[in-house]
């Protein structure tokens, strides 16, 4: 029998020439730049963010420091909810308009650059990151688990974005806004604070389980439960750069593959497609052949070989702009267009703010 090769060719046989890589790669230094300055400018939002709530529980006394709308990228749930407004009104909502903003701009991010948000901005995803290279340090190694146990499991986070757009997109516009007028809706940040100063026992446990098996396995909670990864992968689907492959330059070593935190199968496809890859290029960092493997746009047509400014591949760099550019660019335009901020009198935060965890979805 003739063996085939990946392409379904008849292979020869020979063994392939090696052409090692010119210059090292970097990507991964550039996307843990970002990741860090990403988590710095969470963390500077979430000190002013908790000085704002302090001066309204103090009584409007001590240090007032005005409120970063940008706390709004953490509430995820009200960003799809004041998407499906605009979607149906055309209006930007009045109530945490950042949230909708900072959602759009995120998806429009993978819509283009696959599920970068998720591998080079979400302090979530670098903190799983860290965890599991910290348990790999710990444990000598990663823990796999089997397919038929993996697979059902990579369903949940789906099942869960399945219930929250069955739950939204059941809502009138009229429902919408008054959800988010409500005082629940208008302090759902302030909540979102609170839970995490308040703590209970339940919760710290269940935590510290999720650290520790994101510690075990490969970026337990992004693999799993995350619903919002679960959106930006499905979007990623259609975005024009991926992950590709070059059957003549790679050397089949299976490098690529062992480097995915995604444990998908690199090495034996001519592209990645799934919704799974989170263009960390993990795979092209490990890949030590020339232009065997890239994040790229798709192959040159006839159309634009002639254009000297094409060029398939995109440099580190060039993500990590291209990233930036989507993010500061929303908060621009949603600032220019004066739609940034929630602008609440002061007297309404007077009254909710202190008492938040009073407050009930029903706003009483």
């Amino acid at each position: 029998m003739t063996p085939i090769s990946l392409d379904g060719a008849p292979s020869t046989g020979s063994k392939k020439s090696f052409i090692r890589r010119r210059r090292p790669d970097r990507s991964q230094q550039v996307r843990h730049t970002v990741q860090w300055l990403f988590v710095a400018l969470n963390a500077w939002i979430g000190i002013q963010f908790y000085l704002w709530v302090r001066y309204y529980e103090r009584g409007a006394v001590g240090l007032y420091v005005p409120r970063p709308a940008g706390v709004e990228g953490w509430l995820p749930i009200a960003g799809l909810i004041n998407s499906k407004y605009l979607l149906i009104t055309g209006r930007v909502p009045a109530v945490h308009p950042a949230a909708m903003y900072l959602f759009l701009g995120f998806l429009l991010i993978s819509l283009l650059l696959k599920k970068a948000f998720c591998s080079w901005l979400c302090p979530v995803g670098t903190l799983s990151e860290n965890l599991w290279k910290l348990g790999r340090r710990i444990f000598k190694r990663s823990f796999h688990l089997p397919a038929w146990l993996d697979l059902p499991l990579r369903a949940l986070k789906y099942l869960l974005l399945a219930f929250f757009v069955w739950i939204i997109g059941s809502m009138s516009a009229g429902a919408l806004e008054s959800f988010m007028s409500t005082p629940y809706g208008i302090v759902a940040d302030v909540k979102m604070l609170n839970f995490f100063r308040d703590i209970g026992l339940t919760a710290s446990v269940v935590i510290a389980v999720l650290a520790l098996l994101s510690a075990l396995v490969q970026n337990f909670w992004c693999r799993y439960l995350c619903p919002y990864g679960a959106l930006l992968g499905l979007a990623s689907l259609l975005s024009p750069v991926k992950i590709r492959r070059d059957q003549e330059a790679c050397i089949d070593c299976g490098k690529c593959a062992k480097a995915c935190p995604a444990g998908l199968k690199v090495d034996e496809l001519v592209q990645i497609r799934s919704a799974e890859c989170n263009a960390c290029m993990a795979c092209v960092a490990a890949c030590s052949a020339q232009n065997a493997l890239q994040f790229a746009l798709p192959p040159r047509t006839r159309a634009v070989r002639q254009l000297r400014w094409y060029r398939r591949a995109l440099h580190p760099l060039a993500v990590a702009v291209a990233v930036a550019y989507i993010f500061f660019g929303v908060v621009l335009v949603a600032r220019a267009t004066r739609h940034w901020q929630t602008n609440l009198p002061q007297d309404v935060y007077m009254n909710l703010v202190p008492y938040a965890n009073q407050l009930s979805h029903a706003g009483h």
